[in-house]
């Protein structure tokens, strides 16, 4: 055996070694992040306008599950009242217990205990509510409303039941991280609720976990590719030093 083809084989250890190790870092991450997102996140489908433009009709979110202490003004947020329906709603946080929640200051913004509140999520020039309101969230409870302030059955249209329009808040079942489909986009929390006691919310981990997944099938399919490859390259690689050496040998 030639020093190249010692060397060649030598190479060619190392790179299966190493692309045995890709595949199974690769296996580790895509299975580990796809595992924990599964745990960690439910996917819902919106059946309404309601959360439009922000959410619209038919779109599929991705929601971390979370217990109702953890909720905070501006999350959005899936919950199941029976007053409202008793099936899975997503509408967006603007008062938690003790709030006084309402509409409108002269601007027509929200006001929550009098503060004003930007809403750049609601994609209109309009007032925040068609129709004026003022509740008093009961502690452990929710003012809910939907982006789409038009077109939405929520804490409003409740005003006149025993909860004042409020939901609790170990109704809540998650809150909403992300759209899935039919176009991805991680949502934001927003900045005009920071200011009020308790601020807003953390993102959760999705960002991360997404990550895991793609790093781990990118490793995955770079390992299992790297065979196939080696192969051809020691292939063509051997075919020019045997020509080599018959030019070799006839000179």
């Amino acid at each position: 055996m030639s020093a190249a083809e010692r060397t060649g084989e030598g190479r060619g250890r190392l790179g299966r070694v190493l692309s045995g190790l890709a595949v199974a870092l690769g296996c580790v991450l895509f299975l580990g992040g796809f595992a924990w997102s599964a745990f960690l996140y439910q996917p819902y489908t919106v059946p309404t306008d309601s959360m439009s433009p922000t959410i619209g009709r038919g779109d599929r979110v991705l929601a971390e599950r979370i217990h109702g202490g953890d909720v905070r003004r501006g999350d959005v947020v899936v919950f199941r009242d029976k007053v409202w329906g008793d099936v899975p709603m997503v509408k967006r946080v603007v008062g938690v217990g003790g709030d006084t929640v309402a509409c409108c200051d002269k601007q027509g913004r929200l006001t929550v205990d009098g503060r004003s509140v930007d809403e750049p999520y609601l994609g209109t020039e309009g007032p925040a509510s068609p129709t004026g309101f003022s509740a008093t969230v009961p502690e452990g409870q929710l003012f809910l409303l939907g982006d789409h302030r038009t077109d939405s059955l929520d804490s409003r249209y409740h005003l006149t039941d025993p909860g004042h329009g409020t939901v609790p808040g170990d109704t809540v079942r998650a809150r909403v991280d992300a759209t899935a489909w039919p176009r991805w986009g991680m949502l934001g929390r927003p900045s005009s609720f920071a200011a009020l006691p308790g601020g807003t919310s953390q993102p959760g981990p999705l960002p991360e976990l997404a990550t895991a997944v793609i790093a781990g099938a990118v490793l995955i399919l770079g390992g299992a590719a790297y065979g196939p490859v080696a192969r051809r390259a020691a292939g063509r690689a051997a075919r020019r030093e045997r020509h080599e050496r018959a030019v070799a040998s006839h000179g």
